[in-house]
C-alpha cells in the first residue's frame, strides 16, 4: 500500500550529482522495496547517488543484530514490526519523523564506514543548530543526543561500498511509541523532538530543506560522476 502526499516526486539534481528524491508519505513495506530496487540501480550505475526523504507509518524496525527483548509487552499491538537488514537493534519510526535513507557510492567519497556514520552524524547536528538546538555525539554510541536525550538515529547497510537504510530525525516524533521498546538497545538514555525541546510543532518540509542543504555540503564527491 502506498499513499502520497504533496511532497511526492520531488526531485532535485545537483551539481554534484546527486540526487534528491522526496517520497513524502509511504508505508514502509513499500519503501523498503523502493530502497532496495533503488540501492541495486546505483550499484549498476543505472543511478546516481541519492537522498530519499520519507515519513512512515508506525512501525517498529529490528536490525540483523537486535534483541527481540527489546521489543516490550507495552508495545502497541497495531504497531507492525519489521526484521530488516541494517545494523543495529531496534527503533521506532513514524508520522513527524523524517527519515533519509542515502544510497551512495562510497567509492565517490571515501570508502569508511565510521567516516561515513560521523559525516550522517554530524549532517543531523548541523540541522539541530540551525534551530538553536546544541546537539552532540556520545563516545562509543552512534546517533545524536540533547544532552541525555537520544534526537536522531541511524543504522546502515553497506554492500559492495554502497549504502542503504540511514538516519531518522525526530521532529514532531510521537515519543509515546518509544515506550514500547529499548530504542537502540539503550537502558540508560531517553528519547527526544525537536517539538519536545522548542515546546512547538515545527514545519516538517523547512526541516527537510535544512536536511538537503546540510547532506550536499557533506557529501562532495572526490571525482564527478559521469553524466545520466
Amino acid at each position: 500500500m502506498l499513499r502520497q502526499t504533496q511532497g511526492d516526486n520531488y526531485y532535485q539534481k545537483m551539481d554534484n550529482k546527486i540526487k534528491i528524491v522526496d517520497l513524502g508519505y509511504m508505508d514502509y513495506q513499500s519503501a523498503w522495496d523502493y530502497q532496495k530496487d533503488y540501492h541495486q540501480k546505483v550499484i549498476m550505475g543505472k543511478e546516481p547517488d541519492t537522498l530519499l526523504l520519507v515519513e512512515h507509518e508506525p512501525v517498529y524496525t529490528l536490525g540483523k543484530n537486535a534483541n527481540e527483548d527489546h521489543l516490550l509487552q507495552s508495545a502497541p499491538k497495531n504497531t507492525k514490526v519489521f526484521n530488516i537488514d541494517r545494523g543495529g537493534d531496534i527503533t521506532y519510526h513514524g508520522p513527524g519523523q523524517i527519515v533519509g535513507y542515502p544510497i551512495l557510492d562510497l567509492h565517490h567519497y571515501k570508502k569508511s564506514v565510521s567516516w561515513y556514520m560521523r559525516a550522517l552524524e554530524n549532517i543531523i547536528i548541523r540541522v539541530l543548530d540551525e534551530y538553536g538546538i546544541t546537539a552532540s555525539v556520545k563516545d562509543g554510541l552512534t546517533g545524536v543526543w540533547v544532552g541525555g536525550d537520544k534526537i536522531g538515529a541511524q543504522g546502515v547497510r553497506i554492500s559492495r561500498w554502497v549504502t542503504m537504510h540511514g538516519f531518522a530525525l525526530n521532529v514532531n516524533t510521537d515519543l509515546h511509541y518509544y515506550d514500547g521498546i529499548i530504542p537502540c538497545g539503550i537502558f540508560e538514555y531517553g528519547v527526544t523532538s525537536m517539538e519536545k525541546i522548542l515546546e512547538k510543532k515545527q514545519d516538517i518540509f523547512a526541516v527537510k530543506k535544512i536536511i538537503i542543504k546540510a547532506f550536499i555540503d557533506t557529501f562532495q564527491p572526490i571525482k564527478l560522476l559521469e553524466a545520466y
